[in-house]
């Protein structure tokens, strides 16, 4: 049978262990769809929105997070690059930087990363099932939409691409039904009327759309990992980028005009996200179909949040115990447990929205720029693309339990951040004296690569060529794992 036809298993049976050559499907085009089904939803539109609320007029609001969704994607696309070559999530190859151990420290962030997207997902999601089911009880629709989420992301990874490509198609037709209504209802002339350029304000709305794209770095690896290993880098790069920058910048946008609207003219976005999208679409059975479009858009990428997750759960354990599988049973109970954490966080937190959600957005930027800056480096300039893969789970090997060199440089790139924070909490000194623009994650992401390189080129541990397990069933050229390790 050949290789595109074999029978998918009903659950996923892959988790933070390599994926055999022989279970590789589909093609780049999956991570196009995959990625403009993620971003075409609700929370994109808040994030959009940010420019708006926080001062930025809508022309440089717009053009502020097209550049920051350019420069963001291309960081998170390298990292999609590495999954068809390696076949692993993105976290447990993180260890070949940070070490076996080492390596928990950024994956605990991550986590509540991941927890975090998830919650305030799940409010405006819950927002959508609230008003399908008219219960007028917000914690209902935030139950619901988690139970739908936790089944999904336990079926596993074909289901979210599925999930992916649906998420598309609606999210493609029920976002330009709402902006031609909203071209054709309101005067969106009025909100282009001033044209006035404020650096602040420009750099925040950069930072937006970069931090948006960025927070995708720790796990966008693992939806491209069952790529077949000669699928070209190039292609799986270009395809992520597109899809990824495309829809979200098409999602902000429409929060950036959605915001723009006065209240004298109907505007009111900003304070029910969900039920002005409603209103927008005309009431009735239209609005319903939009909720539904919300739903599944939050479906999509919330799956990845729980997906995410789970599997930055397992790698962390397994730091400790050396496990590379679990049952299904496990399984179903990490997720079950990211779920209910992700449920109770968005009752409880609900309130101020949009506020906190800028605040949390810009607050990963600072954890998670080090991060990315050290393993594209890392894999790209020092390893050349080679890693021992059966030393990522063994801390005596190779890579060892901690990595001291990167860990420093990752905590001074979290550090030097600092002066240059614009948060509600902290305002950096030279945030203020630039008026606020928040240059954080360029200098999280630049200062950390430089240090890191020039503190690593000369101690890796690289292998002079990839190492595969036994088991990989590759079909191409293959190193003999001893033979290398021998010429060491």
């Amino acid at each position: 049978m050949a290789q595109s036809e074999r029978p998918a298993a009903v659950l996923e049976r892959r988790t933070i262990d390599v994926v055999p050559e022989a279970e590789r499907h589909g093609t780049p085009l999956s991570q196009f769809t995959l990625w403009f089904g993620a971003n075409m939803q609700i929370t994109a539109v808040v994030n959009g929105s940010l420019a708006v609320v926080f001062g930025a007029d809508a022309l440089w609001g717009i053009v502020g997070l097209l550049i920051g969704n350019l420069v963001g994607g291309v960081v998170m696309a390298l990292h999609s690059a590495q999954g068809p070559r390696l076949g692993l999530p993105q976290m447990i190859s993180s260890r070949a930087q940070f070490g076996v151990l080492g390596a928990v420290v950024p994956l605990v962030l991550v986590i509540v990363m991941y927890l975090g997207f998830a919650a305030t997902g799940t409010v405006l999601a819950g927002q959508a099932v609230d008003d399908i089911l008219h219960t007028s009880t917000p914690a209902v629709g935030i139950v619901v939409f988690g139970v739908l989420t936790a089944l999904v992301a336990i079926l596993g990874y074909r289901y979210i691409h599925a999930l992916g490509r649906v998420a598309t198609v609606l999210g493609t037709i029920g976002f330009a039904y709402l902006a031609i209504r909203l071209a054709t209802t309101h005067d969106l002339g009025g909100a282009f009327h001033s044209t006035s350029f404020g650096a602040a304000t420009f750099l925040l709305a950069i930072s937006l759309g970069a931090g948006w794209q960025l927070t995708y770095g720790p796990y966008v690896a693992d939806y491209s990992r069952y790529l077949p290993r000669d699928t070209p880098e190039r292609t799986t790069f270009h395809c992520t980028l597109w899809g990824s920058v495309a829809g979200s910048q098409l999602s902000m946008t429409l929060g950036v005009l959605l915001a723009s609207i006065p209240a004298s003219q109907g505007g009111g976005f900003l304070d029910n996200q969900v039920g002005f999208l409603g209103t927008l679409a005309g009431g009735g059975f239209i609005a319903v179909l939009i909720y539904l479009v919300v739903l599944v858009g939050k479906l999509t990428v919330n799956c990845l949040n729980a997906y995410g997750g789970f599997m930055s759960a397992l790698t962390t354990v397994s730091a400790f115990t050396n496990a590379r599988r679990i049952s299904q049973a496990a399984r179903g109970a990490y997720i079950g447990g990211f779920i209910a954490a992700s449920m109770l966080i968005a009752i409880l937190a609900s309130h101020d929205f949009l506020s906190n959600f800028k605040n949390f957005v810009l607050t990963l930027l600072m954890v998670f720029t080090p991060w990315s800056a050290i393993n594209l480096v890392d894999y790209y300039l020092v390893s050349k693309e080679k890693v021992d893969i059966p030393a990522l789970y063994d801390p005596s090997a190779r890579y060892g339990r901690w990595n001291i060199v990167a860990l420093t440089s990752y905590g001074i790139g979290i550090v030097a951040q600092i002066p240059f924070l614009a948060q509600s909490l902290y305002t950096g000194p030279v945030t203020k004296a630039l008026g606020g623009a928040d240059l954080s994650w360029i200098v999280g992401l630049l200062l950390t690569a430089a240090l890191y390189y020039g503190w690593v080129r000369k101690r890796s541990t690289a292998p002079t060529a990839m190492i595969y397990p036994e088991d990989a069933d590759a079909t191409g050229p293959r190193t003999d794992s001893r033979a290398e390790m021998n010429s060491l």
